[in-house]
């Protein structure tokens, strides 16, 4: 077996608050410097050397998880206009195809977009604004080819299936919902959004059919580098809405998708510190906000004065429970709430007061949200939903009588039986005194002896939840002995919005004392030891893993960071960085001494020290803008130069993607299986 690679060190000084810092890896930030590039392919060839052994374990979990999806399977459809709408996969394809059926399910069916066709010869694909005209006749969809999250813009027309000759470069897209691009009432007019120099969607624009994109008119540009731009139109049609975002403060314009000449009206001028977000119902906006309110209410305003100063209370401030969310129909709205850790869904009259009651949900734990819903008149309401045990399942409920319509639940060909599993609810208790949740599913029968291999998941941070939702691909974990548990940690919003905050800025440090007394109350209560437990996250996941193994590096076995966020004070000290200065009312800005000398004292890289480390795995895409692949080739480098052990330290580069990592459904499945083997292999094979 060849060396390790050993990534030559440049001592780099970086003094700010008159301290110095040496990073020896800073280097690897220049993409264009040969040795960068030299660097990385050396760590592929090292984990592809030190993982052969495992390809066989690698081809075995592929097969399994690919044996898990019914490859020719097709969403619910779903009803928009005189059409119902749905995506479909097919066998041996790797990305979906956008289809419709006009008037009827057993009409012709008529394919919008092929998204394999679009990836053809292509390494990545990732679509992202996906928006049919109001008279259903024209499409606008976007597409990013590289994972670096900028999309390109195109217009079909879709009764001669050509594209029309007008290309919009440098629109802003996602990889986790579609959106990006508007169509006006008159079926001419389309309002997208595009990137600054630092990525961030910052412009509004509105472009009439036909015409040259250059000739498009401005109609908001964010100025401000603290926020992102977002656009989106009503349910009802009515509105063309902006949505200002920054960490803590919010802001909306309107104006009116009849007349896309108009001028946008702001909703209520932003203030430091506000938070609201608005949906329109005939001539109202029901708006939540959290004015003197930390876990939110709801209000509402006539449209025509909409500012704060004539908000109506309709649902007042609870301490125990955090008002989520808006959804509006004609005939009854939908709050999304959550309390005790769940989500709930809160419906009512279309006032907001009469008729009030809640969805009721068949298990303790559960993932719940809203699908598309495009229809405004409607009495039913389309939800996804799963457990840590039930496959993700359509469902229908009807809103007048109450009913539970399961119009789909994700089959399993090669088999599942959700009785022989079991899932749980439990609570760790924090170095405060603070119960933390936990959600834990395993394989019945399991015995409490400290001898099971277990992988506990975390995020922890902007307040975001990770439900106790499922996953086929686990079942490969599960069905091996494993038991797998998420840590509902400080710094989402699973308790309420002061669970968020408690879990942020300077209480950032709260997230890893929380995972860690976790993964203390798992191996307490006998489902595991540290010599079989591993931990994985993402992104700021990754940070909180991270953190916690510079922190605790005794209590782990192995460790899977997924593009991980972990040279926070370097990145933090960028604004060129996408996000970076949005970020500064989530982490701190490190120009000012007590958040610099905070970030730095759990920032992963700059904690790394001489001592002995778990076997790790840290996964980058090249292309990512989100962290850069620089972070977790740094940590990776740094780790082997100073940890005193053998174990395993490797990188995995994904050459073509960004920060969702691969796009086609099979090469995802190839990358989960290389990291269910990595922790096989050192939980299982080798104890």
């Amino acid at each position: 077996m060849s060396s390790f690679p050993i990534a030559p060190g440049r001592p780099h000084e970086i003094t700010q608050h008159g301290q110095t810092r040496i990073d020896n890896y800073y280097w690897m930030r220049d993409k264009n410097d040969p040795e960068t590039m030299k660097h990385l392919r050396a760590e592929s060839d090292y984990l592809e050397e030190v993982m052969q052994h495992t390809k066989p374990l690698q081809e075995s979990l592929f097969s399994e998880m690919k044996a898990r999806i019914k490859e020719d399977d097709s969403t619910v459809p779903e009803k928009r206009g005189g059409y119902f709408y749905y995506e479909r996969g097919e066998q041996g394809k790797q990305y979906p195809i956008f289809c419709r059926r006009k008037d009827s399910l057993e009409a012709a069916e008529e394919i919008l977009l092929d998204q394999n066709q679009l990836a053809e010869g292509k390494s990545f694909c990732s679509v992202g604004a996906f928006s049919i005209s109001p008279d259903g006749m024209k499409l606008i969809y976007s597409v990013d080819y590289g994972g670096r999250e900028i999309y390109t813009l195109y217009i079909k027309d879709l009764g001669s299936g050509r594209l029309y000759p007008e290309v919009i470069e440098n629109t802003f897209g996602s990889a986790y919902e579609r959106g990006g691009a508007e169509w006006a009432n008159d079926n001419e007019t389309i309002f997208y959004v595009t990137l600054d120099d630092a990525q961030r969607s910052d412009k509004l624009f509105r472009h009439k059919l036909g015409t040259d994109p250059a000739q498009d008119t401005l109609v908001f540009h964010e100025k401000d580098e603290t926020y992102f731009l977002y656009v989106f139109k009503t349910r009802d049609d009515a509105y063309i809405m902006t949505f200002h975002y920054s960490t803590n403060t919010r802001e909306m314009n309107f104006l009116s998708a009849d007349h896309p000449e108009e001028r946008m009206r702001v909703l209520q001028p932003r203030i430091k510190g506000l938070e609201y977000f608005a949906a329109h119902h005939n001539g109202k906006f029901f708006i939540v906000h959290n004015e003197n309110a930390e876990n939110f209410k709801l209000s509402v305003a006539p449209v025509e004065s909409p500012q704060k100063k004539n908000w109506r209370e309709v649902i007042p401030h609870r301490a125990d429970v955090l008002v989520d969310g808006v959804d509006t129909f004609e005939d009854f709205i939908v709050v999304t709430e959550r309390k005790g850790g769940l989500k709930q869904l809160r419906i009512s009259d279309a006032d907001g007061l009469g008729n009030v009651r809640y969805i009721q949900f068949p298990e303790p734990a559960y993932n719940v949200h809203l699908h598309s819903n495009p229809e405004f008149k409607t009495n039913l309401l389309r939800l996804h939903y799963s457990s840590l045990i039930t496959p993700n399942s359509t469902v229908d409920y009807h809103v007048d009588g109450g009913e539970w319509e399961l119009k789909k639940e994700d089959e399993i060909p090669s088999g599942y039986d959700k009785t022989q599993y079991a899932s749980e609810r439990i609570h760790a208790t924090a170095s405060d005194g603070t119960l933390v949740p936990m959600s834990i599913v395993y394989k019945k029968g399991l015995k409490r002896d400290g001898n099971n291999p277990a992988l506990m998941y975390g995020y922890g941070s902007y307040g975001a939840t990770i439900d106790a939702a499922f996953s086929s691909t686990r079942l490969s974990l599960l069905d091996r002995g494993f038991v797998f548990a998420i840590g509902h940690i400080r710094g989402g919003s699973d308790m309420g919005r002061e669970w968020y905050e408690g879990g942020r800025m300077m209480n950032k440090k709260n997230t890893f004392t929380d995972f860690i007394a976790c993964a203390e109350h798992l191996i307490k209560e006998g489902f595991t030891s540290p010599q079989k437990l591993a931990i994985m996250g993402g992104s700021a996941g990754g940070l909180l893993v991270g953190a916690c193994v510079t922190m605790r590096p005794d209590l782990f076995k192995a460790v899977i960071c997924k593009v991980p966020f972990v040279d926070v004070v370097t990145t933090m000290n960028d604004p060129t960085i996408p996000l970076t200065t949005l970020e500064y009312d989530q982490w701190g800005n490190p120009e000012e001494k007590e958040y610099y000398d905070y970030m730095l004292s759990y920032s992963p890289y700059d904690n790394i020290r001489a001592t002995e480390y778990p076997h790790m795995l840290i996964t980058t895409g090249l292309n990512d803008p989100r962290v850069a692949y620089w972070e977790p080739a740094k940590f990776a480098a740094k780790l082997r130069e100073l940890k005193t052990n053998d174990n395993l330290i490797v990188l995995y580069t994904n050459y073509d993607s960004g920060h969702a990592g691969a796009s086609g459904r099979y090469d995802f499945l190839k990358e989960v299986a290389q990291d269910y083997a990595f922790l096989i292999d050192k939980l299982v094979i080798e104890s």
